[in-house]
């Protein structure tokens, strides 16, 4: 069973996908802050990351970029959510983000995340080969 991180700090969303992820046959850790995600993925080494942008003690940005310079956990693929406009989803795709994904269509149709899990998850396992 794959492994994924959810870092999210609105306890509400954190559940609500948590519940979808796992659903979905997913096994779900989660963090509610940046500086617990980054523990997380290194502890757990997790088959993907979904990271939220605005977190409490770690920005996401600062996390991603945490994340891509660790060679432990620089391979992890992540999905960047966010309720920010798609800005900055070039910067983000550039510092290693896999995907950016916008919260406000997700949460209307949670499968739009599971596909973007799945895909990542596909890329990754091609990688790998």
């Amino acid at each position: 069973m794959e492994t994924i991180l959810l870092v999210e700090d609105s306890k509400f969303l954190r559940i609500a996908t948590e519940r979808a992820i796992t659903k979905a046959g997913y096994q779900v850790i989660s963090a509610g802050d940046g500086e617990e995600a980054v523990a997380q993925a290194t502890a757990k080494l997790p088959d993907l990351v979904i990271l939220d942008m605005l977190l409490p003690k770690l920005s996401g940005p600062a996390v991603l970029q945490k994340l891509k310079a660790n060679p432990v956990t620089a391979r992890i693929p992540v999905l960047v959510l966010s309720s920010l406009s798609q800005k900055n989803e070039e910067k983000l795709l550039q510092e290693g983000a896999t995907a950016f994904l916008e919260k406000g269509p997700l949460l209307e149709n949670p499968s739009l995340l599971l596909k973007a899990i799945k895909t990542a998850l596909t890329k990754k396992a091609a990688s790998a080969r």
